[in-house]
């Protein structure tokens, strides 16, 4: 299950070297890049668009944190995004009430401002909720691990949501 940290040599953990990260995958893409095998048999082509798709998918979830913790977690048999998996903590449900009609609010209201501010209250949540998933791995935590994960899918949205809004 460790296909993607191979490919990328990286170790299989949450924390990486973003740099070695970046560095490894404009290597691969260009070494395998498609149109470097315009002139090669069909079988090569089809080979090296095969390969283009695996290092983007591979890089797609190595660089995004959320989705390399569920990746890790998947090599310990625990999907994270399983729909049966919707309970969260009830502060956690609260706030995201209260993000939700932070968001509607500013929209309404056209409030680049309270967009602006919005977006950095949960950029310092999801700092913090990166920090717990770490601890999370470190400790061999996984159940706490794929929790961290479904809030972090959550952040994400709500982040998403907001720079559509902004404009950002």
């Amino acid at each position: 299950m460790s296909q993607h940290f191979d490919l990328f040599q990286l170790p299989a953990q949450f924390d990486i070297d973003g740099n070695a990260l970046e560095q490894t995958y404009r290597v691969l893409a260009a070494r395998f890049h498609p149109d470097k095998f315009a002139a090669a048999s069909s079988f090569e082509q089809k080979q090296a668009v095969m390969m283009a798709s695996q290092i983007n998918e591979a890089y797609r979830v190595l660089k995004n944190p959320i989705d390399r913790a569920a990746y890790l977690l998947q090599a310990h048999n625990i999907d994270a995004d399983a729909p049966e998996h919707t309970h969260f903590p009830p502060e956690f449900l609260m706030q995201q009430m209260e993000w939700r009609e932070a968001l509607m609010e500013a929209q309404a209201e056209q409030n680049q401002e309270a967009l602006r501010n919005l977006a950095e209250e949960i950029l310092t949540v999801q700092s913090d909720l990166f920090s717990n998933l770490q601890q999370a791995f470190t400790e061999q935590n996984y159940p706490q691990a794929a929790q961290q994960v479904r809030q972090g899918r959550f952040l994400d949205k709500m982040l998403r949501e907001i720079h559509a809004a902004d404009g950002l």
